[in-house]
């Protein structure tokens, strides 16, 4: 099933792509696959923010809540994961108003 589930993908998907941000003031890299940045850009969209400005405040929540930041890059994957799941379940449960 994997198999089939690659092949369905565009190559593209799968590069791997840096970008500069700034995050409190000083320039750094990220070099995510595009599929997530397209994550990432979807968030940052619906959050009404630039994708650099989300990834400051991701950061900044990550510090307060856990004291240091050790891998940006995998923190921003799972965080377009939970999205992602949560987004699932959202559309998956009706809202009852």
């Amino acid at each position: 099933m994997m198999c089939r589930v690659l092949k369905a993908q565009s190559p593209q998907r799968f590069l791997k792509v840096s970008r500069s941000v700034r995050i409190s003031g000083h320039s750094t890299s990220v070099r995510l696959e595009a599929a997530f940045w397209q994550v990432l850009e979807d968030i940052a969209k619906m959050e009404g923010l630039s994708t650099s400005k989300l990834i400051s405040v991701l950061y900044n929540e990550a510090l307060e809540l856990h004291g240091d930041m050790s891998n940006l890059a995998s923190m921003l994957r799972t965080v377009c994961l939970i999205y992602r799941e949560e987004r699932r379940t959202e559309i998956a449960v009706p809202h009852i108003t």
